[in-house]
């Protein structure tokens, strides 16, 4: 974890927890630690019916934050209506018999009942947003702006599935956002998706960003580092009893706290982003753990 520094007068600490795909599951150990915002990274639901909303409202509601920010993700497919409309007549298509529309809107609702249910719940803190740059005034006092996307590319083996494109999306990230919040992999930018990918990265990039930026050409990876995966977590072979020891206790504390801790003093690390796949399903219906992060702000004037 980073060392505590002297925040400027200017800017406020502000201590964000991050979890995403839970699938209509609730966390493995319910986190009681105040933070000043939450936010959801998409796949709320696994098969978007109303009943995984429900539970996925129920989940973020216990969190104790008086913001939570939400966002889609592939799996929450009846809020993107088109996809929603297309899976309807494709099951239509593909049964011997024309589907019970009662039974559709007792799993489903009709289209926007999903969406309605999200936004009831902002009487709850709860704020779900769509594609695009946000700017919330935090109750502690700082200005925290996002830029959200629930978009993921389709692939061979997963399309038909909500909020997905092909080939080229135009992500519109403004200057001075501070957390950039997808669902697929500024300052933080936080996403799911990819089950196995879970973990947080310091990214440093370099001074000159090519027009078109890649992973290759921009990334400055002699100054990035791994924070913690899931192989850190683990533990190898070839580990000493010493690291083995250091392992067994940073892991025992995040389980212990039910979340992974970073704290990042970012006014001082110019020119670094902070990636969190905070993705808490695993594969095999394992359970990984949520991130909380701790950044400063600006004052919100």
């Amino acid at each position: 974890m980073a060392t505590k520094e002297r925040i400027p007068a200017c800017r406020i600490r502000t201590r964000c927890l991050i979890i995403s795909d839970t699938h209509g599951m609730q966390l493995p150990v319910d986190i009681h630690t105040p933070v000043d915002v939450a936010i959801h990274c998409g796949d709320l639901t696994q098969h978007s019916r109303l009943d995984e909303f429900q539970s996925a409202i129920e989940l973020i509601e216990k969190l104790n934050a008086p913001l939570k920010i939400v966002i889609a993700g592939n799996h929450d497919f009846s809020l993107d209506i088109p996809v929603f409309k297309q899976k309807i007549l494709e099951a239509n298509r593909l049964s011997l018999e024309p589907l019970d529309n009662v039974t559709i809107r007792k799993e489903y609702g009709d289209y926007g009942t999903a969406r309605q249910m999200l936004q009831e719940s902002r009487k709850k803190g709860i704020i779900f947003v769509d594609e695009g740059s946000h700017r919330f005034s935090l109750q502690n006092g700082a200005l925290l702006s996002i830029y959200a996307s629930p978009y993921t590319p389709s692939t061979a083996s997963s399309s038909g599935w909500g909020f997905q494109y092909s080939g080229i999306h135009n992500f519109e990230i403004e200057n001075g956002i501070d957390i950039v919040v997808t669902h697929a992999q500024p300052r933080i930018h936080c996403f799911g998706h990819a089950h196995d990918g879970w973990g947080a990265k310091m990214v440093a990039w370099r001074p000159q960003i090519s027009d078109m930026p890649s992973h290759f050409t921009d990334i400055d990876n002699d100054k990035s580092y791994v924070i913690e995966n899931m192989i850190s977590l683990n533990g190898s072979k070839f580990e000493s009893a010493e690291e083995m020891k250091a392992r067994e206790d940073r892991m025992n504390g995040c389980k212990e706290r039910g979340y992974c801790e970073q704290e990042w003093t970012d006014y001082n690390t110019l020119g670094m982003t902070l990636f969190v796949n905070a993705a808490v399903s695993g594969n095999n219906g394992s359970n990984q753990l949520p991130w909380v992060v701790d950044i400063e702000l600006p004052l919100n004037s």
